[in-house]
């Protein structure tokens, strides 16, 4: 039969979270083949510790039961084989008789038919590989008319090992056109996919106890929400490292997605940061060292040994073959280099620019403070140096430079911005309103706390024009700050709907609820304890912050972010806090936008970031694609070809264009390629102007 996923009304049921913590990013190396997969002691007590903490600790006070035991079932299927690609459904029907005892799993029963599910996955992806390897030794026919289905995560399991035969061979047939169609010769794309197989062949044949056991735990702990994790021993030290940003890399965080290392986020300051090559969601397929060193191909690699290639001696060159996520369509790859560089937190300050612009004549300041972070240097603040690096402190000074510029309006532009410190989100916040409440807290006993502006002084530090330049990577803090600005009508948010993280976690070393201490180390969990609510009551949970004007944008929100994750707690509200907001914005931001509709239907870079990002996500929705050579080459042929075309039209619109709103040659130079910015700031000066406007009105009416 059909192995159907059962749903529950919650909502709770599977997520394939991405993280650098999934099995195959820490395989241990041995020289052992097929290790035994077998329960140990420890785990079983760490199994006890997490069920104890996730009831009493967790946001949701979540009962670990026969309910939860299904989500977690359906979640560690889905995370072992989320592509439908290993287990067949007999497979599936074997596992239903673990449906409803996970849940004792956890408790004193034994963890053993985690590892057999486990074990039954490492049996069917070896046969997959060696059937992968076995293939090539003939040439695929790139001449036929098929398709393959590459996104397989809504498809059902196959019934048959003969079934899988097929899918497989197509598979491997995309693998191989994908190298053929970047300039690879068939011995060399051979040579090359037969060492993939081979090494995640090896990988799979040296899983250890610790790896199983620490991919069943975060599939057990990530059904409770996406930002609930656990560590293993080594993991928790990585972690650390990564926390700590005190290592020589290219300051990026990396994951493994179907075999492939993806980039989750780029860290502010950090070498990829100052680069702009990088994204998020970018793949790597090989790595190089130095400005020659040979590409090696790290699909199928532990994420460990990714990780170890990238990291290196200060100034020194990495060299990165990357792709789009949209890999399996056949995009070219791209060979990037970075300078290795240690990963500073000062180096994620706040900068400052200037923006001239033009309209009616005139003439506008538009200062710009990009903010990569929300950043506090604690250790000189617990030594008493009044003078410690923060977010608000570098923010108030740029502000002082700005006065000398008379600038006529500010954006703060927190695109990328994950978040960071709480404590200056709130306190930035109080730069740029009088006084009052910033945001709301509640706990998982429903208490609820409330943040204010923490400068006793009722006044904002600026009170001119206000915009605030997001994106769909704008997450947790900055999602506070640009709710804060939009619920006192400070401001106006320009954008895209933010993440919608808005959930507090706390870190458990679990060592600390043992009464051994000499025993083997445990790990430590992360368990979401808290939420965030805006002062209007509303959460910024799942939801994010819309934006008053919103802009075209690559980053699909379907895919990424809170909602996108399929066990992300859900929106909801509290009761409201007492604040007094500014003048409603209303009237103006409907004026603004009516603007900004005239230049998207006008302004050629506009024109052009929107026709791209139309071509973008009409790629990303497909599911099939060709494994025919010659349609797979003129389907890339022709989307280079609308590419071409696109930015023809936009380089002779702009030529023909007289006044695009920037002032001088050195503006046009800064933001001529940030078409974000480059709107912000046309937002910016019709702001003032209405607001100019507006305030002559009401003279005039005073007079009269």
């Amino acid at each position: 039969m059909n192995y159907q996923i059962i749903k529950k009304s919650n909502n709770n049921i599977i997520f394939l979270f991405i993280s650098f913590i999934f099995f195959s990013s820490n395989l241990a190396a041995n020289n052992e083949l097929e290790v035994p997969l077998n329960v140990e002691l420890r785990h079983e007590k760490i199994g006890v510790l997490v069920q104890r903490l996730i009831e009493r600790a967790h946001y949701n006070h979540t009962k670990v039961d026969d309910d939860l035991s299904s989500d977690i079932l359906n979640n560690y299927i889905d995370n072992l084989d989320g592509n439908r690609s290993y287990f067949l459904n007999s497979d599936l029907d074997s596992f239903e008789s673990f449906r409803f005892k996970i849940d004792d799993m956890l408790g004193p029963a034994s963890l053993q038919p985690a590892f057999e599910i486990f074990e039954k996955y490492r049996t069917r992806a070896i046969s997959r590989m060696q059937y992968a390897i076995s293939i090539l030794d003939n040439e695929p026919d790139f001449s036929t008319l098929e398709e393959y289905q590459f996104d397989r995560s809504d498809a059902s399991w196959m019934d048959s090992a003969e079934d899988l035969d097929e899918l497989w061979k197509k598979r491997i047939k995309n693998d191989a056109l994908n190298l053929i169609l970047n300039e690879k010769e068939w011995s060399e794309t051979k040579k090359l996919l037969t060492k993939r197989y081979e090494r995640f062949l090896t990988q799979l044949q040296q899983i250890n106890n610790d790896d199983v056991f620490e991919t069943f735990m975060n599939s057990v702990v990530h059904t409770l929400d996406p930002h609930s994790s656990y560590f293993s021993p080594r993991k928790s030290e990585e972690y650390q490292i990564q926390m700590s940003l005190s290592y020589f890399g290219i300051g990026a965080s990396l994951s493994i997605e179907d075999e492939y290392v993806s980039i989750v986020n780029i860290i502010p300051g950090g070498p990829a940061a100052i680069d702009g090559q990088l994204k998020p969601k970018d793949r790597i397929s090989a790595i190089g060292q130095g400005e020659n060193g040979e590409m090696i191909d790290v699909v199928g690699w532990r994420l460990d040994d990714v990780v170890q290639l990238i990291r290196g001696p200060a100034e020194t060159i990495v060299r990165l073959e990357i792709s789009p996520d949209e890999l399996s369509l056949g995009e070219p790859t791209e060979i990037i280099s970075l300078t290795r560089d240690q990963v500073k937190l000062e180096e994620s300050a706040a900068k400052s620019k200037l923006i001239k612009t033009h309209k009616n004549n005139q003439k506008y300041n538009i200062g710009v403070i990009d903010i990569p972070s929300f950043y506090r240097d604690f250790n000189a603040l617990t030594s008493g140096d009044d003078e410690f690096t923060s977010t608000t402190s570098d923010v108030k000074r740029l502000l002082s430079d700005f006065e000398k510029e008379n600038i006529d309006a500010l954006i703060i532009d927190l695109r990328n911005n994950g978040g960071g410190h709480l404590t200056e989100a709130t306190a930035l916040s109080g730069l740029f309103i009088d006084n009052g409440p910033i945001v709301q807290l509640r706990n998982a006993r429903g208490r609820i706390s409330r943040l204010d502006d923490p400068d006793p002084v009722p006044r904002s530090i600026y009170n001119g024009p206000l915009i605030v330049l997001v994106n769909r990577y704008s997450a947790s803090a900055s999602e506070i700050f640009a709710a804060a600005i939009q619920d006192y009508d400070r401001g106006v948010i320009v954008g895209q709907q933010t993440f919608g993280k808005g959930t507090v976690q706390n870190l458990y070393p679990l060592d600390r609820y043992v009464k051994n201490q000499d025993e083997e180390e445990l790990g430590q969990l992360t368990l979401t304890i808290g939420k965030y609510y805006r002062i209007t009551g509303e959460s910024t949970q799942n939801r994010g912050v819309n934006p008053d004007i919103e802009l075209p944008s690559y980053i699909d929100i379907d895919t990424t972010g809170e909602s996108a994750r399929k066990t992300a707690l859900p929106w909801d509200t509290i009761r409201s806090s007492r604040y007094k907001s500014s003048s409603s914005l209303q009237k103006i931001i409907s004026e603004l936008n009516k603007n900004h509709q005239m230049r998207l239907k006008e302004d050629p870079n506009l024109i052009y970031l929107n026709e791209d990002t139309l071509a973008i996500k009409d790629a990303k929705n497909r599911k099939l694609i060709s494994l025919n050579a010659e349609i797979r080459t003129r389907e890339r042929e022709q989307a280079q070809e609308n590419q071409k075309i696109r930015e023809e039209k936009r380089d002779q619109l702009n030529s023909e264009t007289v006044n695009n709103d920037l002032e001088s040659e050195e503006s046009k130079e800064v933001i001529n390629e940030d078409i974000h910015l480059n709107e912000a700031a046309a937002i910016a000066t019709d702001l003032v102007i209405i607001r100019d406007n507006t305030m002559q009105d009401n003279q005039q009416a005073n007079v009269y």
